[in-house]
């Protein structure tokens, strides 16, 4: 239970890599925000079934609905832990959207979007969480990135720049709040099985396990033991770092 004690909120976290890492940070001790936004059917009752099945493995666990991309609605549910909670340690910017398409069928909206959810996102989130861990002097930031922020990605040129500026802003995050033993760290997955994932074709399966070495996708729980790792004392002197969990396809 080496997370024991700490309180974590997990935005995005009633599906796929989010809902493992709430649940992989709750199975170690923390207590856990499931963040959620009810723009798509079913995420309020996904959301419901994370805090649940928390709550029946022993553990502690807050539902909060909030819109990442609005300030407002970002500094409300970082009072709301605190207010329940007495403090904010892990905060996890795991809140990410794809809308694909060549950047010359791409309109104003799909990159807007893009940006607002997957970056503009961990600006507000991370602000609002520094407050509370600057006058604890403890914190752990870690942002979901992407290889493709990394490597680029055809048809992606929205989703590749968000995650490649998640990238910049949490080395620069790490920069500034060193001095305060907060940590700040990205996390690069590459071709993981999430709903994204199922939707694709056999044939487009196929040529996305050629470029992998280890020949399979990942597992959400291979990200969220990552977060996990980089939530604990382990890893109290690494920050500033970009890890890449993508099975080998960025050697």
């Amino acid at each position: 239970m080496e997370l024991e004690g700490k309180i974590a909120l997990v935005t995005g976290a009633s599906r796929g890599m989010g809902r493992a890492i709430a649940l992989k940070l709750a199975s170690l001790g923390s207590k856990v925000a499931v963040n959620y936004v009810n723009i798509e059917a079913g995420n309020e009752a996904d959301a419901d079934d994370v805090v649940e099945t928390i709550i029946h493995g022993k553990g502690e666990a807050l539902k909060i609905e909030a819109d990442v991309r609005n300030g407002e609605a970002v500094k409300a549910m970082m009072g709301q832990i605190v207010t329940q909670w007495g403090r904010i340690d892990i905060l996890v910017n795991n809140a990410g959207i794809t809308r694909d398409n060549l950047l010359l069928r791409m309109s104003e909206d799909a990159w807007d979007d893009v940006m607002a959810t997957n970056l503009r996102s961990a600006y507000l989130c991370t602000k609002f969480a520094l407050r509370p861990m600057v006058k604890q002097r403890w914190g752990r930031i870690i942002s979901v990135a992407s290889i493709a922020g990394l490597m680029g990605n055809a048809g992606q040129t929205n989703y590749a720049a968000s995650k490649a500026g998640l990238i910049a802003f949490t080395k620069s995050v790490a920069r500034e709040m060193g001095s305060r033993n907060i940590t700040a760290n990205a996390v690069a997955p590459g071709f993981i099985k999430t709903r994204m994932t199922e939707n694709l074709s056999d044939e487009v399966k196929k040529s996305i396990l050629s470029m992998i070495s280890l020949s399979r996708f990942g597992e959400p729980e291979d990200v969220a033991e990552l977060v996990a790792f980089l939530a604990s004392d382990r890893a109290s002197y690494i920050t500033g770092q970009v890890v890449c969990i993508d099975g080998g396809v960025s050697m």
